[in-house]
This record gives structure tokens, C-alpha cells and sequence, in this order.
């Protein structure tokens, strides 16, 4: 299972930076705080915004996992691109699924040496990108080998769209009146936009379910379509997310690590000024999963105002990293600048078998005395080497971190991971006193686009940003 180390938390390891151990005894007020969230949010689990808790187990489960998996046998067989179009919550953690669980090179195989099709997820508007993407499918068996997964709750989402409205235009006029078959929405399963069209038009659905915010969905199927489709254990995924769930019912804040993991991000970011939290994996496969941490910890944590209406500015700016590439680009800030970062490392114990001579030890024989300690040993043992010099590097500046450690990169313990880190969110939401579950800053810039693109009703917003950004005539 996955375990954290958080002695470079303390004050023992980073003086005054740290926590005082003391603040996290069993009787002590950061505990029974703990313990108090622990039994509120076993209260509320299963209800509003908190049905995420839900989707691991029990008939949440059965509902989505069944009718995904007959979906790809269905499907698997005769496509060679999957083409997801989402953004935010409906595309970061498909991506991030991919990255950690197939190998880098998936894209690049021939279709007899992946277990799926090549994946492709369509998270920005950007028209070169859509334009390459699109003309990739077209020589790569066509079209008709290319099923398009949009996701997106209402349908209304400006950026997916245009791509959905673009894509249903071409396949129509490729394939004709069967280019349904090519469609698989995931969406409301009674109201908004998309289950309209998705009524009208005959599409295949999945749902979206009710109370499952886009941050929190990549354990629904908004996350598990995608990953079924490409060979990925979805069982096995939601087997370690039911694992860290259980683990996170604990009321002692030693045995819980949700809640020990919030308690020293939020202490050290409100009361010791590190407002700034650096996820820095030390394995290429975990790299895209700090983009999908970045969302859940910024959006759900970054508030203007508390649960009583008061101003607050909560929030902390989560950062990503690569070990060891960013000890060549970052680590110098995180040592010598401000000190107002907590580095949290992801390590892996296990990279898998040394099969291949590349993973295997570093060869002998060069004859240059300077590389001759490198002989002998593995890129493994190099890399951890690596991650441990930075770790007491930075306790040397007094530099709070932790470590997030992986028996190896596999369906559960990413399952496990991804659940920790929700329910860290959950309790640090409590601890701040703030809505974890909207984003109302993110509205107003969706209905200042509506109002830009001229849609009806948004009138207001177009004539607010053309007089707000009129005067802007500083160009160099």
C-alpha cells in the first residue's frame, strides 16, 4: 500500500519551518480536529457533492463497471483511435490514467501490439493541434476506425463543444448515416443539452452521475471509459481507491493518512507560510498525474470567501515538478528563494524486472576513472540516489517535504493515490472552512466567453470585457 513519510514536515528535521510533533499527538488539538472531520464526513459521504466517495464500491460500482466493460468488447475490436473531447475534470484524469499505466511509446505501437486503441484526448481548442489530431485518425485507418468519446455533463461547455459540433459534422459527412456508431457520449443520464442530442441522434451513453464534480470523476466513467479501452485494470484501479478509502475512515490521524496528509499541508501553508505545494514525482509515469492534482487542489481550495460569507483568499498554488529533471531547473528556487513551498516527492521502490540491458546495471569498461562509481549500478538506484541528495538538500535549508511512496506504478496503487488525494481535498476543505465543490470564479469567465461569442442572454458580459479591456494600448 502506499505510505507517506512526513518527518521533513517536522521540526525536528527542518526547525522552526516545520510542525512541532507535539501539535500532532493523539490528544492534541490537530488530532481531535481530525478525528471531528473524520465522523463529519463519514456523515455526509454519499450525499451532495460528496457522492465521489461512493463510486469504488457497492452499486455505484456494479452500475458503471458492467456497462463499460460490455461497451469495449463491443467497441475494442474494430477501432484502432479513441479520441476523448473534455477539458478540466473530463480529460485530466483520463490522461493522466494513460500516462502512469501504459507504457509512453502506446501511440507509436501497430494495432497487433497494444492491448486497445491509440488514445488521444482533445483538452484545448487550440485548431492546430485539433487539425493534426484529426488528420492522424484520417491516415491511421480512417475514420471509420476512429471512435470520438465526449464528455461533458450539460454539453454546454464552450470548448467541447465546438469540437463535438465539428466532429459529428465530419463524420456525418464521411460516413454517412451510420457515423452514430462512431459517437460515445458520456453525459447527464436524464437533462442538459448533450442528453438531448444524445436522445435525438442515437448516441451510446454513459453517465455522468449526479453529485460527481468534474475534479472528482476520473473514478466514474468520465475516467474508466477511456481506460478499459486502452487495457487498463479498471477492477484493480477501483480496488486500491476502496483500499485508501476504508484506510481514510480511521479517526486516529496516525492510521489516517487523508487526513494526516491535509493537516500538515494546511498547517504549514496557513499557519507557517507555505502557501506553495510542489508535487515532484521521481518517475516519468506519475508526471501527469500532478497535472491532475494541480486542478483538485486549486479549484476546489482556492476561495474568495469562507462558508459564512467572510473574505478569506483561501487556497494554495500547487506546482509540478519531474525528478530528477527539475533538480536542474527548479531545485535551486526551492533551496535558495523564498521559503514558502512544501515539496511533496512520489518514489517508486519497484520499477518492474531489469529485462531489457538498458534497466539493467550501467556497464562497465569505459575507463574513465570520474564515471567509474557509476559502474555496476542501475538507472533505479541512480534515480533514488538522486531523490534522497534533494531531500536532505533541502532539510539542510530548513525546506519543508514529504514523500509519497509506490510499491510499484500499477492499477492499485494508482487507484489508491487517486483517492488519498480526494479525500485530502474533502478534509482540507473543513479545515478552511471553505466550499470545496464549486468554482464560481471559473463561471465568469465561461459567460464572458459566451457573451463573446455572441450567444443570446450574454449580451451584458461582451459589453464588460469590451470596456474593461478598451483602454489596453501599453503593447511593446
Amino acid at each position: 500500500m502506499l505510505t507517506i513519510d512526513y518527518a521533513n514536515c517536522l521540526s525536528i528535521r527542518v526547525g522552526s519551518h516545520g510542525l512541532d510533533p507535539d501539535r500532532l499527538d493523539p490528544k492534541g488539538e490537530l488530532a481531535t480536529g481530525a478525528a471531528a472531520m473524520t465522523r463529519k464526513l463519514a456523515q455526509t459521504r454519499g450525499t451532495g457533492w460528496e457522492r465521489w466517495r461512493e463510486l469504488a464500491h457497492g452499486s455505484m460500482r456494479a452500475d458503471h463497471v458492467q456497462p463499460i466493460k460490455s461497451l469495449v468488447e463491443q467497441l475494442r475490436p474494430r477501432i484502432s483511435n479513441l479520441v476523448v473531447l473534455g477539458i478540466g475534470g473530463s480529460a485530466l484524469g483520463n490522461i493522466a490514467l494513460q500516462f502512469a499505466l501504459n507504457a509512453p511509446t502506446w501511440n507509436l505501437c501497430p494495432d497487433n501490439q497494444r492491448n486497445g486503441p491509440r488514445l488521444f484526448v482533445l483538452d484545448n481548442v487550440d485548431p492546430a493541434n485539433v487539425a493534426a489530431v484529426l488528420d492522424f485518425c484520417k491516415s491511421t485507418g480512417g475514420l471509420e476506425r476512429t471512435v470520438f468519446n465526449v464528455v461533458s455533463k450539460s454539453g454546454e461547455t464552450a470548448e467541447t463543444a465546438s469540437q463535438f459540433m465539428i466532429i459529428r459534422d465530419l463524420l456525418k459527412r464521411e460516413l454517412g448515416a451510420n457515423y452514430a456508431k462512431n459517437i460515445v457520449a458520456i453525459t447527464d443520464p436524464e437533462k442538459g443539452t448533450m442528453r438531448q442530442i444524445c436522445d435525438a441522434e442515437g448516441f451510446v451513453t454513459l453517465p455522468v452521475p449526479e453529485g460527481v464534480g468534474g475534479r472528482f470523476s476520473v473514478l466514474s466513467p468520465v475516467g474508466l471509459f477511456s481506460a478499459a479501452m486502452c487495457g487498463i485494470d479498471i477492477e484493480a484501479l477501483l480496488d486500491g481507491a476502496h483500499a485508501m478509502d476504508q484506510r481514510c475512515a480511521s479517526e486516529e490521524l496516525a492510521k489516517n493518512p487523508a487526513a494526516m496528509l491535509a493537516t500538515l499541508l494546511v498547517e504549514l501553508g496557513t499557519r507557517k507560510g507555505k502557501p506553495n505545494h510542489v508535487m515532484m514525482p521521481y518517475a516519468n509515469a506519475l508526471y501527469l498525474m500532478a497535472d491532475w492534482y494541480r486542478q483538485l487542489w486549486a479549484e476546489s481550495l482556492g476561495k474568495e470567501k469562507d462558508l459564512t460569507g467572510d473574505e478569506v483568499f483561501a487556497g494554495f498554488t500547487p506546482i509540478k515538478a519531474l525528478g530528477t529533471t527539475d533538480q536542474h531547473s527548479q531545485v535551486q528556487l526551492y533551496r535558495e528563494g523564498p521559503n514558502d513551498k512544501v515539496i511533496g516527492f512520489l518514489e517508486v521502490d519497484s520499477f518492474g524486472p531489469p529485462e531489457k540491458p538498458v534497466t539493467g546495471p550501467i556497464p562497465t569498461g569505459l575507463g574513465v576513472a570520474n564515471l567509474e562509481y557509476l559502474e555496476g549500478s542501475t538507472l533505479r538506484e541512480l534515480l533514488i540516489a538522486e531523490k534522497r541528495a534533494t531531500e536532505y538538500a533541502l532539510n539542510e535549508s530548513q525546506r519543508p517535504n514529504y514523500t509519497i511512496r509506490f510499491p510499484k506504478i500499477d492499477e492499485h496503487h494508482i487507484g489508491e493515490f487517486i483517492m488519498l488525494w480526494q479525500i485530502a481535498t474533502a478534509y482540507a476543505g473543513l479545515m478552511l472552512n471553505i466550499d470545496a465543490y464549486d468554482q464560481p470564479a471559473v463561471e465568469l469567465g465561461k459567460r464572458a466567453t459566451f457573451g463573446l461569442m455572441g450567444r443570446k442572454g450574454y449580451e451584458e458580459f461582451k459589453r464588460k470585457v469590451d470596456e474593461g479591456l478598451s483602454e489596453t494600448n501599453y503593447v511593446v
